[in-house]
Formats: C-alpha cells, sequence, structure tokens
C-alpha cells in the first residue's frame, strides 16, 4: 500500500493531525473533504466495494474526471456498510476522528446505530457534518434530493437564462459546489468550539439553504415588486453596461462597467463620447432603463474588432473587460499558469494532469503536497491495520440505495 503522508504545506496554520470519516458520495460531501484534504487533513473516505463513491461514474472518454480531481490526496477504505463487521470498524474510526461526514437520507445514521449522540459517546469531540437536500428537519426532510431539485427549488433557474426562454439550470453541480464551502465554514467553526469546550457539534447543512443564501435579495425584491426578478441572460439588475459582446473573429468578450469613471472610459475608448451626454446613457438609471439600445452600440463596436485587439484597446484604456475562456483557452493560458492556479496533478493513470490548485493560500504556508485519487480501495488494509483490525470479509452486496440518497 502506498504510504500516507500529508497533503498540506507543513506550517502551524494548516490542518495536519485533523482527521476527517468521509461517509458520503457525489458531490457535496467530497468537496467539503477535499478542501479539508488539501489544507492538511487525513481524510478516509469510505466507499462500497462494489463500485465506490457514486463520483467514480462521472466520466469522460472513460475516465473518472470528477473522482481525479475532488478525490485527490484522500485514502480508499472499501467496506461494506451492511457487513457485520462494519459497526465496530465505523466504531473505531470515529473514535480516532475529529470529522465525520454523511449525505444519507435523513435519519438513515440513526437506522445504522449511529445517531449523534451514540458517536458522541464514542468521541465527545467529534464534529459531524450531515448533508442533505432538504435538511434533517421540516416537511421535506425524508424526501429524496439532488441538487438540480434545489437548484429549481431555491429560485435560481427562475433567473438564470432569458427571458424570452425556459429557465435554465446550471451545467455543474453548483448547489453542491457551494454547499460544500459551507461545510468546512461549519466544521471549522465546530472543531474551534470542540478545542475550547471538549464537546463536538452538530452541522445540519442543506443544499437548499446553503444556495438560497447566495442568490442575493431575490424575496426581498420580489416583495417591493411585487413580481420575480426577471431572467436577463448575462446583464445585471443592477448596473449597465454588463454583458458578453461578440468580436470579429466569432469569439467574445465580457464587459463590466459598474461606476461612472468606467462608463466614461468605455465611451471614450469606443470613440463614442457623445454617449456619455446622451440622455438614455448619461446617467444609472438611464443606462438600466435603455440597455437594449447601450448594448447594440456596445455590440456594433466590438464586431470592428478580433478579439485581440478588443482586449488590447479596452486594457490600454483601463476598461473592464476580460476573453470569455473554455476549457482549452484556459489549459494553455499562461496567467492560469503564473499565478499557480492550474498545476499538474499526479495521476496513477494519467501519468499527470491540468487541475485546478487548491484556492486558499495561507502566509507561511507552502504549496499543498499533492497525491492522485486513491484507487478503490487501495489503502483498505492499511488502515484496517492502522485500527488494529484484520481485513473485512467479502461484500454481501451494496447498501441500501434507497437509505443512501440525499
Amino acid at each position: 500500500m502506498t504510504d500516507h503522508t500529508p497533503c498540506a504545506p507543513t506550517a502551524a496554520a494548516d490542518l495536519s493531525g485533523i482527521r476527517v470519516v468521509d461517509l458520503s458520495r457525489l458531490v457535496a460531501g467530497n468537496i467539503a473533504s477535499h478542501i479539508l484534504c488539501d489544507l492538511g487533513a487525513d481524510v478516509i473516505k469510505v466507499e462500497s466495494p462494489k463500485g465506490g463513491d457514486s463520483l467514480r461514474n462521472w466520466t469522460c472518454g472513460g475516465v473518472e474526471t470528477w473522482w481525479k480531481v475532488y478525490g485527490r490526496g484522500k485514502r480508499s477504505l472499501a467496506l461494506d456498510l451492511r457487513a457485520p463487521e462494519a459497526p465496530e470498524i465505523l466504531t473505531r474510526l470515529i473514535h480516532r476522528a475529529d470529522i465525520l461526514i454523511e449525505n444519507f437520507r435523513p435519519g438513515t445514521l440513526e437506522k445504522m446505530g449511529f445517531a449523534p449522540q451514540r458517536l458522541w459517546e464514542i468521541n465527545p469531540k467529534l464534529s459531524i457534518l450531515r448533508i442533505s437536500a432538504w435538511g434533517q428537519d421540516g416537511p421535506f426532510a425524508h424526501k429524496p434530493g439532488f441538487g438540480s431539485l434545489v437548484e429549481a427549488y431555491a429560485g435560481f433557474a427562475s433567473m438564470n437564462g432569458f427571458d424570452d426562454r425556459p429557465p435554465v439550470l446550471p451545467p455543474f453541480a453548483m448547489a453542491d459546489c457551494f454547499s460544500g464551502v459551507f461545510g468546512v465554514v461549519g466544521l471549522l467553526t465546530t472543531l474551534r468550539a470542540a478545542e475550547a469546550t471538549g464537546r463536538g457539534a452538530e452541522v445540519d447543512l442543506s443544499l437548499l439553504e446553503s444556495l438560497f443564501s447566495i442568490l442575493g435579495p431575490i424575496t426581498l425584491e420580489a416583495s417591493l415588486t411585487g413580481r420575480p426578478v426577471q431572467r436577463q441572460g448575462s446583464r445585471s439588475p443592477t448596473h449597465a453596461p454588463r454583458n458578453v459582446y461578440e468580436t470579429r473573429d466569432g469569439r467574445f468578450v465580457a464587459l463590466s462597467a459598474g461606476t461612472e469613471a468606467m462608463v466614461k472610459r468605455l465611451f471614450d475608448a469606443m470613440g463614442r463620447a457623445d454617449l456619455a451626454v446622451d440622455p438614455r446613457f448619461a446617467t444609472h438609471a438611464g443606462r438600466i432603463a435603455n440597455i437594449d439600445a447601450l448594448d447594440a452600440e456596445i455590440a456594433a463596436f466590438t464586431r470592428t474588432l478580433d478579439r485581440a485587439s478588443c482586449l488590447e484597446l479596452f486594457e490600454r484604456t483601463d476598461v473592464t473587460v476580460g476573453p470569455v475562456m473554455d476549457g482549452l483557452d484556459l489549459l494553455h493560458d499562461p496567467f492560469m499558469r503564473a499565478r499557480g492556479a492550474l498545476i499538474d496533478q499526479p495521476d496513477r493513470d494519467l501519468g499527470a494532469f491540468a487541475s485546478p490548485a487548491p484556492p486558499i493560500r495561507i502566509s507561511g504556508c507552502g504549496p499543498p503536497v499533492l497525491r492522485p485519487a486513491p484507487a478503490l480501495g487501495e489503502h483498505t488494509d492499511a488502515i484496517l491495520s492502522e485500527l488494529g483490525l484484520s481485513p473485512p470479509s467479502p461484500s454481501n452486496g451494496p447498501a441500501n440505495a434507497d437509505d443512501r440518497k440525499m
């Protein structure tokens, strides 16, 4: 088995020494444990021997792309949670852990015999992150749910897209990703409290409330206007201009002018100082009210230049503009490499691949030492040996799939 080495900076500010038992699957829990692992925590990923974490099924060309990114640095323990030895193994894991992460349907952990009170009997300082679609209580608690349902229910889809077309769901696991970040905030809060009091706490985190909390004042504005936020495509209801504009070579730039000074610089760069005194565009309110005409003026100008020339002009005149990038652009982008935002992550199958770097940079800490995402069950024997146990018996089948849904 591969030796486990810390996957974070060897400085006092990191989370080395923190042990995490991750019973979750798919995105939100994996994002939370991924962040903790990048900051130095020892993450033990408990996976079904038959197929492992469902995130392994999110593939591209047969490659487990999501798992390779969000499983990096973790240790994989293959364990059938219905096996007779599972309670003993979990008990020993929990006894040694600082954090437990789970995203079973509410009530499942209790059915397994590991309700929070029982967990705290095993380990009084344990921090417990419980992730679900709708929360641990309330009228929807026992309904299954995934991020797509939450992205619709929370109000995001209703405000995303164009007003003359249907609402649009995000093309990635948005609710899960935000929930994973909020989960880390909750866990770090409970860890600090446990250090002071010796007592752990439970974090009840719903995908719905995580996403709803970052959508801005959509309910306040609805109460004031009596109508929902209108879908505006790439425009903003708070300022104008703000949109993506096509250039002569068929590419796009994103432009946002949120201050009066920026608007003036934009008009000057376009050679259209007259627009600054045009009654339609001279004020903030006027620009929002006449956004179609304003966008038409800007789009007509950007279509006279190729993207490189457009970017050069606006950057030289200090106008906030940037290219609309895609994955291929980012793969070869010198800024991302110079900043260290894109790194070569080691991988047992690919050798290495370009991956997002840990975004949290703490002064005094060096870059993390990244390890590949583990193969299913790669660390089972080593982890059981640490617990003073022998390898588990062969699996009798996967855990109840209905219970393991959010």
